[in-house]
C-alpha cells in the first residue's frame, strides 16, 4: 500500500517545515488520475500524525476529476477512468488535469503566547 509511504512524506514535509507548531487542519489535492485511494491515505493519516504536531488535526482532501485532450479528433473530456479512452474511440490522449497530488493548505494553531487581550 503506497498510501502509508506517501501519507508518511506529507506529513514529514509539513513537519519539517513547521517544526513543533501545531496544526489543525491540512488540506490536500488529490487528482482522481493519480492513482491514490483517497479513503486509505485518510485511514493513514490519523496513524502516521500520532505523537507529533499534527495529531489531532482535521484532513481536507478536495478530488479534482480527471480531464482529457484526444490528439487525433481534438476533443477535451472529463474523464475519471485510468483507462483513458477518448469518446471517438482513440487511446492517443493528453491528459490535462486529475494527477495532481498537492499540499494546498495548512492551518496552524495561533501561538497563545502572540494573543493580547
Amino acid at each position: 500500500m503506497h498510501e502509508l509511504s506517501l501519507t508518511q512524506g506529507i506529513v514529514e514535509t509539513i513537519t519539517d517545515r513547521l517544526g513543533p507548531r501545531r496544526v489543525v487542519m491540512v488540506r490536500l489535492e488529490i487528482g482522481t488520475l493519480a492513482g491514490v485511494v483517497v479513503d486509505s491515505v485518510r485511514f493513514c493519516f490519523d496513524l502516521v500524525v500520532a505523537g507529533t504536531p499534527m495529531e489531532g488535526a482535521r484532513l481536507e482532501i478536495v478530488e479534482p476529476g480527471g480531464r482529457a485532450r484526444c490528439r487525433d479528433c481534438g476533443v477535451e473530456f472529463a474523464c475519471d477512468d485510468p483507462i483513458l479512452l477518448c469518446p471517438c474511440g482513440s487511446s492517443d490522449v493528453e491528459v490535462l488535469a486529475g494527477r495532481e497530488l498537492l499540499i494546498r493548505a495548512v492551518e496552524v494553531a495561533p501561538d497563545v503566547r502572540d494573543v493580547r487581550v
